[in-house]
């Protein structure tokens, strides 16, 4: 045997920690999830005539972003030499992508940091685009979704999380996307909603037409939010534990506060508020969730549902149509979340993956905080809302892209209009079959009625109405 023989090469990657790697994967699924959670979120509280469209573009936004990620969109965001406002094209196509220590933490090699935000990337618009729905028009909206990513995502995203980014260097704190998830996707809505103007019709039959869907949606992005707050410690340890923890506590402190809320004016226990409170809990945790403990949370959950709450009974007086509340719930929730981080953030949490190092919030006497948090909020609410703005205002001059449906294809609803499908096409075909059923033939009378009964039962017409049995 010869001695002199060089040693081999160490395989690829094999400085990583696999169970690190796998956590991050597992929770780059979860993320994913979360994105068609959205869309039977949104899906549930449009009316039946445009619940497919709303699914339909929550799963396009996946397909939209993924790719511009790889053109440039990663490389804009996190490239290792990129300034304190956008990053450069080094890895525009995912060059040099592989096994190389991540921008965002040294001991998660590029490739899987990589896939791992690109789920962050597509989700924001997915949430954004829930103010246009019933009357934006789908093409329109994909191209919006590549615009909108790489002129503000891309730009909020590399200064709050990469290491040269201004928020980041300045000492701003979001674990998970208080700014560049919520608050721009909250802003964006707002434009988004100015723009296109209010639905037609009577406001009185904008009802969710399914809460069983609002329900699974709620359900999935729950679920999913694991990953999203608790994968963002990029390790399998005992920071994302515990942002895991705090997660939890805070969507059900947030759920429970809603429901409690909405009881005072209506004396019901609405499903429809526990979903919206808990979803406004995972928003104001989100920023925080690396950073305070189990106490902080509840307090965040319960400050963040009070204050999203008051912005959705605000909104009717302000008289614009964000459809589904986006502005009001992640909007607000994420500027509460990331404030509240400032008071309750604390550097014995932030430790407990055993490196990170930050002085903390007023909790640990560092009263400087807030204030990097007030300047990050504001920075990404304006980006986001004049950015976004900017953006829909050209496209509505550009023949082909102009955002909004018209008046007929409005009235018979997108799904039909601009997908050819519906979410209920069977049960369409019953209440059609029982309509041409004469009622006071006496065979027939009885088949009449129980098939409408049928078709009564969960289930609405493509105008949004329930069918009446005669």
């Amino acid at each position: 045997m010869n001695t002199t023989d060089p040693a081999p090469a160490p395989a690829i990657g094999s400085q990583y920690n696999a169970g690190d790697i796998a956590w991050t994967l597992a929770s780059t699924a979860l993320v994913w999830l979360m994105i068609p959670g959205i869309g039977y979120f949104y899906s549930g509280m449009a009316r039946s005539k445009n619940a497919l469209s709303l699914i339909m573009l929550s799963c396009c936004s996946i397909a939209v972003v993924s790719f511009q990620w790889f053109l440039f969109g990663y490389s804009l965001a996190f490239s290792k030499t990129g300034g304190k406002l956008i990053g450069n094209f080094d890895n525009a196509f995912f060059r040099g992508v592989l096994d190389a220590p991540s921008v965002g933490n040294p001991k998660v090699p590029d490739l899987v940091f990589m896939i791992f935000q690109c789920m962050f990337a597509a989700l924001t618009p997915a949430l954004a685009i829930g103010a246009a729905a019933e009357r934006g028009r789908i093409i329109p909206t994909l191209v919006f979704i590549f615009l909108w990513t790489t002129f503000v995502y891309d730009f909020i995203a590399c200064w709050t999380w990469s290491a040269n980014g201004w928020s980041f260097v300045m000492g701003g704190l979001d674990f998970a996307g208080g700014t560049p998830v919520h608050i721009s996707s909250g802003a964006a809505a707002l434009a988004y909603a100015i723009v296109l103007g209010k639905r037609s019709g009577d406001h009185k039959d904008f009802r969710p037409h399914s809460m069983s869907n609002v329900v699974i949606g709620t359900c999935f992005i729950w679920f999913g939010w694991f990953g999203f707050n608790g994968g963002s410690a990029l390790a399998a340890n005992l920071r994302a534990a515990m942002a895991c923890v705090v997660t939890n506590l805070a969507a059900s402190t947030a759920g429970l506060t809603w429901v409690l809320l909405d009881y005072r004016h209506e004396r019901k226990l609405s499903v429809l508020g526990f979903c919206s409170g808990a979803v406004s809990g995972l928003v104001a945790i989100t920023p925080a969730s690396g950073f305070v403990g189990p106490a902080a949370s509840v307090a965040i959950g319960f400050l963040g549902a009070v204050a999203c709450n008051m912005a959705v009974r605000i909104k009717h007086y302000l008289k614009y149509d964000d459809a589904f509340d986006v502005f009001a719930v992640h909007g607000v929730g994420g500027i509460v979340g990331n404030i509240l981080t400032g008071v309750f953030a604390q550097s014995s949490i932030a430790a407990l993956d055993g490196v990170t190092v930050i002085p903390g919030g007023w909790l640990d006497g560092n009263w400087i905080q807030v204030a990097y948090q007030l300047a990050d909020s504001s920075a990404g609410m304006a980006w986001s809302f004049f950015v976004t703005y900017l953006i829909l205002v050209i496209m509505n001059k550009i023949p082909g892209l102009n955002l909004r449906a018209d008046s007929e294809h409005e009235h018979a609803g997108l799904d039909l209009a601009e997908l050819g499908e519906t979410c209920y096409g069977h049960l369409e075909e019953k209440i059609k079959y029982a309509g041409s059923v004469e009622v006071g033939e006496a065979n027939s009378g009885v088949q009449s009625v129980e098939s409408l009964g049928e078709v009564k039962v969960g289930s609405v017409s493509t105008l949004g109405r329930q069918q009446q049995v005669v």
